[in-house]
């Protein structure tokens, strides 16, 4: 029987041991399943047996992740051309019996398998002619575990990040009330006044990260809901710059530029809210100089109109080699706090609008970052 995987035709012994030769087997060629397709053309590894327990089919992806040759398992027993184990140190082919186990079994869900010191996620499907007849083939599929090791060590480091971010404030919190509820009389009403407001301040913080969860989790399963209504882009610019002097900036830090007639545009106003204030308040905590907010039509290559907000500082700006990362969970450009989560969801938000923003450098040396909306219809119109 001939075997074409790995872009190489393999001859091999159909014989359980050796001994007469059966028929082609459907499971292998680039025409096996009457698709045209090539098992080297998959990206994870496939491994496919016959009714006898022979490997018929070793894709490239196999070889690549389990370090066998495909060449040194074509023909061979599954058992010894694939000696998986448990993490317990079992012989894993032995353990499910696939071929001699119960005749109702359709497969056997993905799981994390050793292979010579390798941890390969390994799933199978069993292939019978009938519902309870014997195994005609048994379909494996293999994948590396370096996606769900970056997955896991992703929300290992959001969890790390999100127990550091909470554990300030809510140790205020605790240590302002626990000390008024024991010693209420003792203070004065500015010094009540004064830890009150610290708590509330503290609260506000927990709040704000709480949201940041939601919304990361609404823009990695693709849940971020935008309710479209008429928002006026510079007015929204004013408000946000009129917050930050009240905040105790300085107004001739800031510099609004318009260029009109603007289009209409139908976005959600919350969220348009949420990117202006996390960009202007980068620019400002990370930023020096004039932070200078230029609004104005946009199209894009698409020749679709919208709306375009310019937001750029005189401060550092941000290395070349650090520009790719900014929108990435957890990148900070300073050391001045923050959980370094806002720009990913500023990036999800715009997105979830069809928009698109980038990053680079203003004319006078600093950050700048430029968002675009396009003008969309109203939630109540789609």
């Amino acid at each position: 029987m001939s075997v074409r995987t790995s872009g190489i035709t393999v001859a091999t012994d159909s014989g359980p041991a050796g001994g007469a030769g059966r028929g082609p087997s459907p499971a292998t060629g680039p025409d096996a399943y009457g698709s045209g397709l090539d098992p080297d053309d998959l990206p994870d590894g496939l491994v496919v047996s016959d009714e006898t327990g022979r490997v018929v089919c070793f894709n490239a992806a196999a070889a690549r992740i389990t370090g066998i040759a495909a060449e040194d398992a074509l023909g061979r027993p599954l058992e010894t051309a694939l000696p998986l184990q448990d993490v317990e140190g079992r012989r894993w082919w032995r353990l499910t019996d696939p071929y001699g186990g119960l005749a109702i079994r359709r497969g056997q869900p993905e799981r994390n398998l050793l292979l010579g010191g390798r941890e390969v996620l390994v799933s199978a499907r069993y292939v019978r002619s009938r519902p309870t007849g014997p195994v005609q083939r048994l379909v494996i599929a293999l994948r590396g575990t370096e996606a769900r090791r970056r997955t896991e060590l992703s929300h290992a480091e959001l969890i790390a990040t999100v127990a550091h971010e909470l554990r300030s404030p809510l140790t205020s919190v605790k240590g302002f009330t626990a000390t008024l509820l024991q010693k209420w009389e003792r203070f004065t009403d500015d010094q009540k006044r004064l830890m009150l407001e610290t708590v509330d301040a503290d609260a506000n913080r927990v709040t704000r990260l709480i949201a940041e969860l939601l919304d990361i989790s609404r823009i990695d399963s693709g849940r971020l809901e935008v309710r479209r209504q008429r928002v006026d882009m510079i007015a929204a610019v004013r408000r946000h710059v009129q917050a930050q002097t009240t905040a105790g900036q300085q107004p001739d830090r800031f510099l609004i530029r318009m260029r009109e007639p603007l289009p209409d545009l139908w976005a959600d106003p919350d969220k348009v809210d949420q990117v202006l204030g996390n960009l202007l308040e980068n620019a400002v905590r990370h930023g020096e100089g004039t932070v200078t907010i230029e609004v104005g039509p946009a199209m894009d290559a698409t020749s679709t109109e919208g709306t375009s907000v310019t937001v750029s500082d005189e401060g550092p700006g941000i290395p070349e080699e650090s520009m790719s990362r900014v929108f990435t969970r957890f990148w900070r450009g300073s050391k001045r706090g923050g959980t370094g989560l806002g720009l990913y969801i500023v990036k999800g938000i715009v997105e979830a609008h069809g928009g698109t923003i980038t990053v680079g450098r203003a004319p006078a040396g600093g950050a700048q970052f430029r968002f675009s909306l396009p003008v969309a219809t109203p939630a109540f119109l789609a």
